[in-house]
Parts: C-alpha cells; sequence; structure tokens
C-alpha cells in the first residue's frame, strides 16, 4: 500500500497538475498553429510564388511501382512544420519576456524601510531627550 500511497501524494502534487495542464494547452495550441500556418499563412505565399503548395513539394527518388508508393523526401511538409515552430517560439519567447517584465516590475518597487534594531531606537531615544535640555 505504501507505493499507491506515495503516487497518489506525487500525482496530486501542484507541479504534476501544472505540468498536465501546460501539455494539454500546449497540444491545443499546436494543432492552433498548425492549422494557422497551413490554411493562413502558406495560400498566400504560394500564391506570391507562382501557385505553388508547400505541401505537395517534394523530391521524388523512386517511382511508385504497382501496389508499392513512390519514395519521395517531403520538404514542401517540412517547411510547414519550420514555419509552426518558429511560430509556437515566437509565442513563447513573448510571452516569457511578458513574465520576465513583470517579475522585473515588481522587483524595482521600492522595499519598504526596514525597522530600525533595538540599538537605534535607544540611540534615537538618548538623542531626543539630549535635544530637549
Amino acid at each position: 500500500m505504501g507505493i499507491v500511497k506515495e503516487f497518489k501524494e506525487f500525482a496530486m502534487k501542484g507541479n504534476v497538475v501544472d505540468l498536465a495542464v501546460a501539455v494539454v494547452i500546449g497540444g491545443a495550441f499546436g494543432k492552433i498553429v498548425t492549422s494557422f500556418v497551413n490554411d493562413i499563412i502558406m495560400p498566400p505565399i504560394g500564391v506570391l510564388l507562382g501557385g505553388v503548395d508547400f505541401s505537395d513539394l517534394k523530391i521524388q527518388l523512386k517511382a511508385a511501382v504497382g501496389e508499392v508508393p513512390a519514395v519521395t523526401i517531403n520538404y514542401g511538409a517540412w517547411i510547414n512544420t519550420l514555419i509552426d515552430f518558429l511560430i509556437v517560439a515566437l509565442a513563447i519567447f513573448l510571452v516569457i519576456k511578458a513574465l520576465n517584465s513583470l517579475k522585473k516590475k515588481e522587483a524595482e518597487a521600492p522595499a519598504p524601510p526596514p525597522e530600525p534594531t533595538r540599538e537605534e531606537t535607544l540611540l534615537s531615544e538618548i538623542r531626543d531627550l539630549l535635544a530637549k535640555k
């Protein structure tokens, strides 16, 4: 029973739950970016380049024979994936930059002055008494 209890404690820690949420959101974000690249960005680029559909760009190494498909290098799909990656990297960079600027603002906020030590308090009282005489 010790292993089950340990696993339950591990699985319910905040970091594990946060990581699980991040993975799910990251997967959904990846799908959104892939759709954005394939359906929004690449068609205009293809039109600018003379009607090229990047997903169809490939180098054929060996022609199809009967039911055996052709052997190809699909560099167009790689270009789409590279653009996906660049957009995700840019989005992550912008989020991290925003978080860092928030942390920097918090760090720059003036800290309240430290409480005087007992010695400083006593010296201030002595100074005030001497000033009254």
